[in-house]
């Protein structure tokens, strides 16, 4: 480049920078920012302007030359897509009235298909609508700052702003990315029967809403499809009252939309209180719990509700000999929508076969006669708002009622004895759930529940009162997180904290007795696991633990780490393995009085470990299995050693000599599960056996060790259901050997030492009742009665060759010094029937 052309350079950059101060010079005194100007008038006239920054952002204008206010805003209104409103003397509003035309063509993220259905919304707007056949769409009058909000059922949702569709010469294309949601591995599609799966995790998963037919059931009933398993038992033949695999019925974590529940049956066990119809899916852990739950050493029943958005109103309503129900789901709008469930008996109005052999069964050795006034009734309520597309707030209610009333008139009284009972639950809970990024999601939830169960008793002429009260309230936050390390690879986290407190009153007025136990333990739970999946998903790996804190200010504090594993591997096509393992600890029991029981009827208080009488129990179990699954067949077994130290005697219930003892103990489980199920589209057949060896161990009794008072060694099921066209049928046989019981000595049977006399017994448990054996029936007819609404008509037998199984004997001394033998025996013939439609 030469001098002359680098003094030219030189002149035209100085004539440009010249032009350009110029004509900034004159911009600075011939216009302004709007912003800048409203402040002006502001100060100047002593008015105030509301608006939104977005609407006048950037605007500039020409400096305007009144000192006016109204020509002013004359001015601005004029030059400016502003709309100006005085809302009084003093202040005023400017809106963008502004609008575009918008259209587009909606596709999927390969912009091969277009999606046609897809919901178009205009924020700022009440403009909205959907796709065509073609997938294209468009709006006039469309305000210019709004937000375009496109979504359809499996496509991650889309935000636009509105201006950029102006730019554009033709129709905006929209390519819409398909939405992956990690769902749990299903093995097995049909387990003994439809709505009943097995999961990559061994544990099952229950279907409410498709749960096929089961021996013995007309409709689907959560606590008592379960006992279908293998390793799953109820000894006193109550749905509520579940043993998994030799633990008693409080060792179970029981959880409706994450909250823990200390109730969960109607008429004292017999019926289930959680409504099948509103709850979608119920997940039931015998062994390796992943560490996102505390408590429940045997096992663990985690209940869940609505979880997505409805599309339309769904409901249904029926009833069967005992009760009567009605539920619906009601969307409200897009983004909002409840669930409602109600149900109650009638058995304090109307009395059925089903009903006088469940109270048979239900008041059998207690001051209740058949006679007796008694009803229960459940609620529910769900209500799930979507905030935006990734966060969904959800709030659950629920609270189920047993109550009872009954007079009894004797010959020698003025006034009748009267005696009520009432057991209520009430639970409330909120979750938040929030998807972060792609790989990072969040689930915040907070609980409160209150059991309450009260006995009054008014005897002698009412000069004695005898007043029971259980009460449990618990609180419970919990925080978890789970972030995708790799493709296959998630980490979960969390912390959650826990308070429950309960309290045990008895008040006698004649002779005066008063006793008042309360008691509050807090806990801090902090959660990790990591969890696995192979590209070729023949192995899957789920390792992790718990550090629990638990703290009573009164009497003790204690760190418990829980470890826990579950992998499972395919070792050939359609051959699996599964290696399971926990540790795991709870701090609240039921402990089994039979002196101060609720009027004979129910026996379980509810009490907190105190870390000396009864400390805070603990288990550690492993478990190996293998199952072969092919279209038609699935055989499976599982061998297991499970042992919980930290019971109390009392936990027990005891009716011997060990009976008043408080010692504490352990006990031991070595069993095996086994199942082959055979099955198509028309049938299913099956046959389920089960081992136990469950030992107590009590160092301070003699012998120290002896079965379990749940030892049932041998439990067989042999069952199966057909269907032919819209009748479905189910029949099934259930064996159980004998649980162990205590039998007085029969050549000294009475120890008379003592005041008052004792009965003096053998070798605890040294006995076995007869086996156990009840066959039971059922039929299920659907009609359609137009293309929304179907009947479903049903009857079922339970005990239908009506066999007199003894559930459990104990002896008692009567007033003239002989023991009388108490036997406990179960249901008779049962029949029920039930009609519903659902639509």
């Amino acid at each position: 480049m030469t001098k002359k052309h680098l003094n030219n350079l030189i002149f035209l950059i100085s004539l440009l920078f010249f032009g350009l101060s110029c004509l900034a010079q004159n911009t600075t005194d011939n216009s302004i920012l709007l912003t800048d100007l409203l402040v002006e008038l502001e100060t100047k006239h002593n008015v105030k302007f509301s608006y939104a920054d977005k609407d006048v952002f950037s605007i500039r204008l020409t400096k305007p030359k009144y000192d006016a206010l109204k020509p002013t805003l004359e001015f601005i209104r004029t030059t400016t897509d502003l709309t100006i409103v005085k809302l009084n003397d003093r202040y005023y509003s400017l809106t963008n009235t502004s609008t575009i035309s918008i259209c587009g063509y909606v596709l999927d993220n390969f912009e091969e298909n277009t999606i046609p259905g897809a919901t178009v919304e205009i924020y700022q707007s009440n403009l909205t609508g959907i796709t065509d056949a073609t997938g294209a769409f468009k709006f006039d009058n469309v305000p210019e700052n709004s937000l375009v909000h496109i979504k359809h059922l499996g496509y991650k949702p889309v935000f636009i702003e509105a201006k950029e569709f102006v730019n554009t010469s033709e129709c905006k294309t929209i390519a819409m990315a398909l939405s992956y949601q990690e769902l749990d591995e299903v093995i097995v599609t049909q387990f003994l029967t439809t709505g009943l799966n097995k999961l990559s995790d061994a544990s099952i998963e229950l279907n409410p809403a498709k749960l096929g037919i089961l021996p013995g059931v007309s409709e689907p009933d959560i606590l008592q499809a379960i006992q279908a398993l293998p390793g799953i038992k109820s000894v006193d033949e109550t749905v509520s009252d579940i043993n998994i695999r030799g633990g008693t019925n409080d060792q179970n974590l029981i959880l409706w939309d994450g909250i823990k529940m200390y109730q969960t049956g109607h008429f004292f066990g017999l019926i289930s209180a959680f409504n099948p119809y509103v709850t979608q899916k119920v997940s039931i852990i015998k062994n390796g719990t992943s560490a996102l739950f505390g408590g429940g050493v045997s096992g663990t029943l985690n209940m869940h509700t609505l979880e997505e958005l409805p599309v339309t109103y769904t409901g249904g309503a029926g009833l069967n000999l005992i009760s009567g129900d009605i539920y619906g789901e009601i969307p409200i709008t897009e983004n909002l929508a409840v669930q409602v469930s109600a149900r109650r008996s009638y058995t304090d109005f109307l009395n059925t076969p089903t009903y006088t052999t469940f109270s048979e069964k239900a008041f059998q050795d207690s001051e209740v006669d058949n006679e007796s006034e008694f009803y229960f009734y459940d609620f529910t309520a769900k209500l799930i708002y979507e905030v935006n597309p990734y966060h969904q707030v959800s709030v659950s209610m629920i609270n189920m009622s047993n109550n009872l009333n009954y007079f009894e008139t004797t010959n020698d009284s003025i006034a009748p004895n009267r005696s009520n009972l009432n057991q209520d639950n009430f639970s409330i809970g909120s979750q938040l759930q929030s998807e972060w990024t792609d790989d990072f999601t969040s689930q915040l939830s907070f609980y409160y529940t209150q059991y309450d169960l009260d006995a009054l008793s008014i005897s002698n002429n009412d000069a004695q009162q005898l007043k029971q009260n259980n009460l449990v309230k618990e609180s419970n936050l919990k925080l978890s997180t789970n972030y995708k390390l790799k493709q296959h690879l998630d980490w979960m986290n969390g912390y959650e904290f826990t308070e429950t407190g309960i309290e045990n009153t008895t008040n006698v007025n004649q002779p005066p007795f008063a006793s008042n136990i309360k008691g509050v333990i807090r806990q801090h739970g902090l959660f990790s696991e990591l969890k696995y999946s192979s590209e070729n998903e023949k192995l899957t790996g789920i390792i992790g633990g718990r550090i629990n804190y638990f703290e009573n200010l009164n009497t003790f504090k204690e760190y418990i780490f829980e470890p826990r594993i579950n992998v499972t591997y395919e070792l050939l096509p359609n051959f699996k393995t599964e290696v399971l393992g926990e540790f795991k600890s709870q701090v609240t029991n039921q402990i089994i009085d039979l002196e101060q029981n609720f009027l004979g009827i129910e026996k379980r208080r509810w009490i907190l470990s105190d870390g000396d009488a009864l400390p805070v129990t603990k288990s550690k179990q492993g478990s190996i299995g293998f199952n072969y699954d092919t279209d038609k067949l699935y055989v499976g077994i599982d061998g297991f050693y499970k042992e919980v130290s930290g019971i109390n005697v009392y936990t027990q219930g005891f009716q011997n000599q060990n009976q008043f003892d408080g010692e504490i103990g352990s006990y031991t489980v070595k069993g095996a599960e086994f199942l082959i199920n055979t099955k198509n589209n028309d049938y299913s057949a099956w046959l389920s056996y089960t081992f136990n060896k469950n030992d107590y161990k009590f160092d301070a009794l003699i012998p120290a060790t002896f079965p379990n008072n749940l030892d049932v060694r041998h439990s067989v099921t042999l069952a199966g259901n057909y269907t032919i066209g819209n009748l479905k049928l189910g029949l099934g046989l259930n064996y159980k050997s004998g649980k162990p019981f205590t039998q007085p000595d029969e050549n000294d049977p009475i120890d008379e030492t003592v005041f008052p006399n004792e009965i003096n017994y053998v070798e605890s448990n040294s006995s076995r009742l007869p086996e156990y054996v009840r066959a039971d029936a059922s039929a299920i007819y659907t009609l359609k009665l137009s293309d929304k609404v179907k009947a479903t008509l049903g009857a079922s037998v339970l005990n239908f060759t009506n066999r007199r199984n003894t559930l459990n004997t104990y002896y008692r001394i009567q007033d003239d010094n002989t023991i009388e033998i108490i036997e406990r025996v179960s249901l008779g013939l049962t029949p029920n029937a039930s009609f519903r439609v659902q639509f």
